[in-house]
């Protein structure tokens, strides 16, 4: 039996989306969404957490991660439409407080991740052009300042990526990773490196087990931005057939480029060594060959980096400007610029929070760390989500997910949310702050509202894209 998710023909008067992607782009689109940021500028301070098995708490994080995948997998091919985490937390509980708070939580996970992207941006420019700047502040912050504002810029004159341009930075990410394990297969060959570095565990006193712990907490940004492609089911030729597999092989291939990095890392770059700063992976190169032009790794860590915030900004504002149009924060943040057609208050004001990440928080762990705590606990309650909604059949045949999965990943995500993983304080206390800040905006509106007697729209998670 065909359906509307499988024809994409319209019902009624409602078009849908076109379906343009088959299974090749989807894949790109998947591995180029989980490469960036976290692997460039994170292996470092996850070797400071345990030492030169820097690559256990990459592959228990792409377990956690694969699990929580698996439960996409059953609700995007059951529900193949935008929107999201909000819109299985919506269809599964029908609390609109809760669905509101799930999507600004998204939200917020993408401005501390362009945040973190801002600074591990403004280091490697740094490299890049030999400014040698020292320290934590000064002008790393002045030029992740700036970076964020040519974000903002372009976000503000609508220069949406595309399909394509998805596939070109995706190959200049994965093409910097290639070089790291070039290099250690060429440093393997020759003898070089310490490979033995891998099984030592410097945890710090913490224990083995509370080590790779405490380091999966901040691993797990560098394999987040697979659930970003469930946005993308609308424009998927045969989702209930392509996606899981896709989904599955993008993850398969980002993890083991992931755990191949982290083993060629630690290798050439002693643990204390490749700790310090944030561009851990020039100091690889630097190490394993000198006489290759440091520039250009420079230029795509670059890129790698960029690519992270541009897309996490757009997602931001893009989820801010629909809840206001929902009616569920001030109306405001709505307006769209007449000429640009562009959210520019709501673009405005992601920036603005980045800016004051980027200002009073700064450095890359605590920025990574607080968007993996956001998204874990997320994932959490699309874990939940997927048990409440077996109780809601649809008619068409869509992906099932062995039950004993998401009650797994449901403990395992809300087990990392937690503080006895070791997780520093600061980033809940960062998670606070702007989840707080969501609920003032909520209850401002709502208190607004029924002064005016404005009665708000029904909270629909599908407007929200």
């Amino acid at each position: 039996m065909s359906t509307v998710e499988e024809t994409g023909k319209p019902v009624g008067s409602e078009p849908t989306l076109h379906r343009v992607m088959g299974p090749g782009l989807l894949l790109l689109f998947i591995v180029g969404d989980i490469l960036g940021t976290g692997i460039y500028a994170l292996t470092g301070k996850v070797a400071n957490l345990v030492g030169g098995a820097v690559w256990v708490p990459f592959v228990v994080a792409f377990a956690v991660a694969m699990i929580t995948a698996f439960s996409y997998m059953e609700l995007v091919t059951k529900y193949p439409q935008a929107a999201g985490a909000a819109l299985y937390t919506h269809k599964a509980f029908g609390l609109h407080f809760v669905t509101f708070m799930v999507a600004f939580a998204v939200m917020c996970s993408g401005i501390t991740s362009a945040a973190t992207a801002s600074r591990a941006f403004a280091a490697n420019f740094a490299n890049a052009f030999e400014l040698h700047i020292a320290g934590a502040g000064g002008w790393i912050t002045v030029i992740g300042l700036l970076f964020m504002t040519a974000c903002a810029l372009i976000n503000f004159r609508g220069v949406g990526e595309s399909v394509k341009l998805n596939v070109v930075l995706t190959v200049v990410e994965l093409t910097g990773l290639l070089i790291i394990i070039g290099i250690g297969l060429w440093a393997l060959g020759f003898g070089h490196g310490d490979f033995g570095r891998v099984n030592d565990f410097g945890t710090g006193g913490r224990g083995a087990v509370g080590g790779v712990i405490a380091a999966t907490t901040l691993a797990f940004y560098a394999m987040i931005g697979f659930e970003d492609s469930v946005n993308m089911a609308e424009e998927c030729k045969r989702p209930n057939k392509i996606f899981p597999r896709m989904l599955f092989l993008g993850l398969m291939i980002t993890g083991t480029v992931y755990v191949l990095v982290a083993i060629t890392a630690i290798a050439l770059v002693p643990p204390a060594e490749l700790g310090q700063g944030d561009t851990p992976l020039l100091q690889v190169v630097k190490a394993g060959a000198p006489h290759f032009p440091l520039h250009v790794f420079a230029f795509i860590t670059i890129f790698a980096v960029a690519n992270s915030a541009l897309i996490n900004m757009l997602m931001a504002s893009r989820l801010l400007y629909g809840m206001a149009r929902q009616g569920v924060i001030p109306h405001h943040l709505g307006i769209v610029h007449r000429r640009r057609r562009t959210p520019y208050l709501a673009i405005g004001f992601t920036t603005l929070l980045a800016f004051g990440l980027i200002l009073f928080v700064g450095d890359v762990p605590e920025l990574g760390g607080t968007t993996a705590l956001l998204l874990l606990g997320v994932f959490t309650v699309v874990n939940v989500a997927v048990l409440v909604l077996r109780r809601d059949p649809v008619d068409h045949d869509h992906f099932r997910t062995p039950t004993a999965l998401p009650v797994v990943g449901a403990l395992s995500c809300g087990f990392l949310v937690l503080p006895v993983t070791g997780r520093p304080a600061v980033q809940y206390g960062i998670a606070a702050v702007l989840l707080g800040l969501g609920l003032l905006l909520w209850a401002a509106t709502y208190t607004l509202n029924n002064r005016h007697g404005i009665h708000s729209a029904a909270f629909d998670p599908q407007a929200l894209e």
